[in-house]
């Protein structure tokens, strides 16, 4: 079986670290690359078994090629620190790496926004390429949104991981804000009236928002306020 290292980006994550590191513990080396906690993040991940270094941040994408570079193995997992690794996909996983036939793999990720776990407004399966070989891999360098881009062969595991998005509405509109801050869509007034309109109508009614109640609702109309952001700043 090829092996395996999980690595996780931190900065002030002791609320999430835990969890995160726990769920990916079946991996031959878990390794947190941190950029200069104040909290408890790093003394916690080093007790329950990861390995643990630190690194200036050098954004997003950079930050995590760092922490790919540093594992111990080619085979990498990339986890956010709110994210785990479900049972059924450790599984999967394992039986992956035994033979893989492909250098990267995408995995579908379950989000939960306010307590509910939300499969409508077109948040899942919100695939990304998170097992990959880093010798056919790498993140691209950008601000936000960053993905990995394979030189390879890529496919997709059946089971997800889950990813506890957002607590609070204000988390949530803060989170939203700073991303519209870091986007380089240029201002467009004209864009900034019709596209918010059409992402709430495409989230809350095409994407079944709708069925999830008044976190659906919340969702479409804070993407829809992102979206305004985006070509106003």
């Amino acid at each position: 079986m090829n092996k395996l290292s999980v690595v996780i980006i931190t900065k002030n994550e002791e609320k999430f670290i835990t969890d995160a590191v726990n769920s990916a513990i079946f991996a031959d080396e878990v390794l947190v690359l941190d950029s200069e906690s104040t909290d408890k993040t790093c003394n916690i991940a080093k007790e329950i078994g990861a390995r643990v270094k630190q690194q200036d941040w050098l954004g997003f994408g950079a930050q995590k090629n760092k922490a790919v570079e540093l594992a111990s193995n080619d085979w990498v997992f990339v986890l956010d620190a709110d994210e785990r690794i479900t049972l059924e996909l450790q599984d999967e996983i394992i039986f992956t790496l035994k033979n893989p036939q492909f250098d990267g793999y995408r995995i579908a990720r379950l989000n939960n926004f306010f307590g509910k776990y939300i499969k409508t407004c077109g948040l899942y399966p919100d695939y990304s390429i998170r097992l990959f070989n880093r010798n056919k891999g790498k993140f691209n360098d950008v601000a936000v949104h960053e993905s990995v881009q394979m030189s390879g062969s890529v496919s997709a595991l059946n089971n997800h991981m889950t990813h506890l998005a957002y607590e609070t509405i204000d988390e949530f509109r803060t989170k939203q804000k700073k991303y519209a801050d870091l986007s380089t869509k240029k201002k467009n007034m004209l864009k900034a009236l019709i596209s918010p309109l059409w992402t709430f109508f495409k989230l809350y009614f095409l994407k079944l928002g709708f069925l999830d109640g008044w976190q659906g609702f919340i969702i479409a109309k804070l993407y829809a306020q992102y979206t305004f952001w985006k070509y106003t700043k």
